[in-house]
């Protein structure tokens, strides 16, 4: 039987990915395409059903996003949102204009079709009311012919409509943030409901079907993956040591700007001692880094040197290992969308090894993860029987430890930082914090300051520790962690961190600021 598929199409929308998550969490396969694909592609792939994303744009505009009325005569069933909905109702024969007054925030939306398919599940108030979070300028002035109002707000006549025959529905908020509470059952309700879905995307037939496809397409191939210990390249590389065993090399970097202790638990992890059947090679290449990023202080210049110092070591490798017929990389769903959706947009450079491809001799890239979200890693990590505390590792940049050192790096700086990072993450382990809903580390800072330590004067430096609450990393809030905890993690660090007299929380959100600090 097929896979159940439902398509996002993107015409801007900042929430894209949310949306196509949110339909995953009801085991239903999402792909996310521009809102440039053709129809016939569409109908190619015989989708479920369509959800049409917001966007910045206005869809009476000569050069806005759009997308022939056909769609939505073809027969599928249609969910749009924000300006989806708006395009749905201009394309149908409705009137869409710039709203009396913009709506952004929490709403009080009132559903007056409470047995509408879209919203049999939802909770409300007495009045029917239910909190939504809007943004838009623009608002569906009349609903098309044929099309049943169902929501609306005090200064949005139309805040959802449903031709139930043709299964066309539009909602002007979005039901796919958190800030919605209802909004998943929404999503759910039209994936179940409107489209049929009966929910087959698990990441158990993930892993079976995958092992199977790479068996299939490597035969006796050789194949080479770059190992950073980082979620995706482990779980990318168990899959392929469950799919073709010792046929498998992966080669460790270890640059010198990992965690403490990190670089030894990856080698015992995946290296002879391991539980994987495969060829480890670890490459000890600090103070080679060390030296290349001596009296570099622009955090661009830091990246970029350890970006290409990165490919230039694993290429020295790979040569001595010789031809290989795949190169496998860790690359997840968001890199694809990032790359392949909307005007300009790219991959940061440390996402995945990026630069590899033009580097070593192989035949063809082999990506197992393509297609998957984080949190769906992590579960095929846990399917696979990785350790917990591997795949729920806390998210670790590219470059490193060379980001979270302001300023030059050195070898002293690093060790520093680590011993910071460690006691202040071991403390919160130890005080019960959920570090696994965001993210939390510590930082050297370029400042110096005076202090007192043993009767004696001292001048050292001031470590940043940050932690953040997020749900996609798009914005994040400072974590209230207690004082006795971080007043514990201060008197550690001063202590018994030589080098540092002062210890500091940053406070700072995102935006204006950016979880990493360079």
């Amino acid at each position: 039987m097929a896979q159940e598929l439902i398509i996002v199409l993107d015409f801007g929308g900042q929430y894209k990915q949310l949306i196509a998550r949110r339909v995953r969490e009801c085991n239903v396969y999402c792909e996310i395409h521009p809102y440039t694909m053709p129809l016939d592609e569409i109908k190619a792939k015989n989708p479920k059903g369509i959800i049409l994303t917001g966007g910045p744009a206005s869809v009476y505009k000569e050069d806005s996003p759009t997308y022939s009325r056909e769609l939505f005569e073809a027969g599928i069933p249609i969910l749009g949102i924000c300006y989806g909905s708006q395009l749905m109702a201009y394309r149908m024969g409705g009137v869409v204009k710039t709203a009396p007054v913009s709506e952004y925030g929490h709403t009080e939306v009132t559903l007056e079709a409470l047995d509408s398919l879209l919203f049999q599940d939802v909770e409300t108030d007495g009045d029917g009311n239910t909190s939504c979070w809007m943004s838009h300028t623009d608002y569906i002035a009349k609903a098309p012919e044929g099309f049943m109002i169902t929501g609306h707000t005090r200064n949005c006549p139309v805040a959802a409509m449903e031709n139930a025959a043709k299964k066309l529905y539009a909602v002007q908020f979005h039901p796919e943030v958190l800030h919605t509470p209802q909004g998943t059952k929404m999503i759910s309700s039209f994936v179940r409901n409107v489209c049929g879905c009966s929910g087959d995307w698990k990441m158990s037939s993930f892993v079976e079907t995958t092992v199977k496809e790479l068996r299939e397409k490597i035969g006796d191939g050789k194949v080479l993956c770059a190992l950073s210990g980082g979620v995706d390249s482990s779980v990318c590389a168990v899959l392929l040591s469950k799919a073709i065993g010792k046929q498998l090399t992966c080669v460790f970097v270890d640059h010198g700007l990992l965690r403490k202790d990190e670089g030894d638990e990856v080698e015992a992890v995946f290296g002879p001692e391991g539980p994987y059947e495969l060829n480890f090679i670890r490459v000890n290449a600090q103070d080679y880094f060390y030296e290349k990023l001596a009296g570099q202080t622009d955090p661009e210049t830091k990246r970029k040197i350890i970006g290409a110092e990165f490919i230039n070591v694993f290429e020295k490798e790979a040569k001595k290992i010789g031809a290989v017929d795949f190169l496998a990389q860790g690359t997840i769903y968001p890199d694809v969308v990032e790359s392949g959706i909307g005007k300009g947009a790219t991959i940061k450079s440390h996402h995945n090894v990026g630069g590899l491809p033009d580097h070593v001799d192989f035949k063809e890239i082999v990506e197992p993860l393509r297609m998957l979200f984080k949190d769906e890693v992590r579960q095929v990590g846990l399917e696979l029987g990785i350790p917990e505390k591997l795949v729920f590792r806390q998210p670790f940049p590219g470059p490193g430890l060379g980001i979270r050192i302001i300023g030059d790096v050195t070898p002293e700086k690093v060790r520093i930082v680590q011993d910071a990072d460690y006691i202040y993450r071991s403390e919160l382990e130890k005080a019960g914090i959920d570090m696994g809903k965001g993210q939390f580390f510590a930082a050297l800072t370029n400042m110096r300051s005076v202090g007192v330590m043993g009767d004696e004067r001292t001048y050292d430096y001031a470590i940043a520790l940050r932690g953040v609450i997020t749900s996609d990393f798009m914005t994040a809030e400072a974590a209230e962690i207690p004082w006795n905890v971080l007043q514990k993690c201060m008197t550690r660090i001063i202590n018994e961190v030589k080098g540092v007299n002062r210890v500091m929380y940053d406070l700072t959100s995102k935006p204006p600021g950016t979880i990493e600090m360079e």
